[in-house]
């Protein structure tokens, strides 16, 4: 009798534990992985700092501090065009240097962001070489090679034959491919945000942070369910940032997010080895997005709900925005 209440509470103990653990597990986060990847240096479009030398300095040091003080590792892209400004060009490339002296890498983003859907394969592949000459001198000086490329506007060809070249030259040239699984389009907020900061607008100001982080957890949680629902688990993810203002003064709001949704931060190398980056890609578009719908599509799953950026930012956006000359 004693044995049997003993082996009794024992089991009931076990019981007990395990559905404490079960109880834990439903209120806490799952454990995620993401690669922060950040386009457009040494300062995208979308901010006032692509004028100033000064500002880029600026600029760099306080994304570079977060991603150092939080110990976040990132792959910084780069367009080349936009380090020659006359009598810029030494602090713009010190610019891209300071990422490089932090410990992070950089990859080639071309020339002078091209869109593949728009130009010939070979003005597109001379200008991905052309892009090459600062950085890899660059990485060179900090015994590092050149590893990483991003296609501009995510755009990988209008048809399968340019895709499959495009990527064979890359291939050739000893590049891999950085896709993208999560992007909140923080090139169209930080345009807005950047007016209403030159402005002296600090209600519009706050509006766009706010604005802009709640879109971003909508399309965090669209893309976790999405790859669940389509792989089975959730992928290690690769986000898309830019080197703007408002991720350099508002960056620490987004990994907190991350955080407490249950990432931790991984390199792109590691993101890359998870397995879903290696399945059949065959999407092909008028336009670029990321590649949980080239999976998707190659798969024959189309879906009309994704989260869509505000329309009255967008507006605002384009309202910014010098047209095409």
């Amino acid at each position: 009798m004693k044995l049997r209440r003993v082996l009794g509470c024992t089991i009931l103990a076990l019981c007990a534990a395990a559905g404490a653990r079960a109880a834990k597990a439903a209120t806490e986060p799952p454990v995620r992985e993401v690669a922060i990847t950040i386009d457009d240096l040494p300062a995208a479009a979308a901010s006032p700092t692509r004028g100033d030398a000064k500002s880029i300095i600026d600029m760099t040091t306080k994304l570079l501090a977060i991603l150092k003080q939080q110990n976040i590792p990132a792959v910084g892209f780069v367009n080349e065009q936009k380090v020659y400004k006359w009598g810029e060009v030494d602090e713009r490339i010190r610019a891209l240097s300071m990422w490089l002296d932090a410990g992070f890498e950089l990859g080639n983003h071309t020339f002078s962001h091209p869109s593949l859907n728009q130009v010939g394969i070979q003005e597109f592949e001379d200008n991905v070489i052309q892009g090459e000459s600062v950085l890899r001198l660059l990485l060179a000086q900090h015994k590092m090679k050149l590893r990483y490329f991003r296609h501009p506007y995510l755009d990988t060809g209008r048809d399968l034959r340019t895709k499959l070249d495009v990527e064979a030259f890359l291939t050739g040239r000893g590049y891999r491919i950085a896709p993208v699984t999560m992007d909140a389009w923080d090139w169209m907020f930080a345009s807005v945000y950047s007016d209403a900061k030159a402005r002296g607008d600090a209600a519009m100001e706050q509006q766009v942070v706010s604005t802009y982080l709640s879109y971003t957890e909508t399309v965090f949680a669209f893309y976790e369910k999405f790859s669940k629902d389509l792989f089975g688990y959730e992928p290690k993810q690769i986000l898309l940032l830019h080197g703007n203002q408002l991720e350099a003064d508002h960056l620490n709001e987004v990994l907190d997010m991350l955080r407490k949704r249950g990432y931790r931060f991984i390199t792109l190398e590691n993101a890359l080895s998870d397995q879903v980056y290696s399945l059949p890609d065959t999407y092909i578009g008028e336009e670029g997005t990321g590649w949980i719908e080239h999976w998707a599509i190659t798969r024959g799953v189309t879906r009309k709900d994704y989260p869509t950026a505000p329309t009255a930012f967008f507006e605002r956006y384009r309202a910014l925005t010098p047209p095409p000359q």
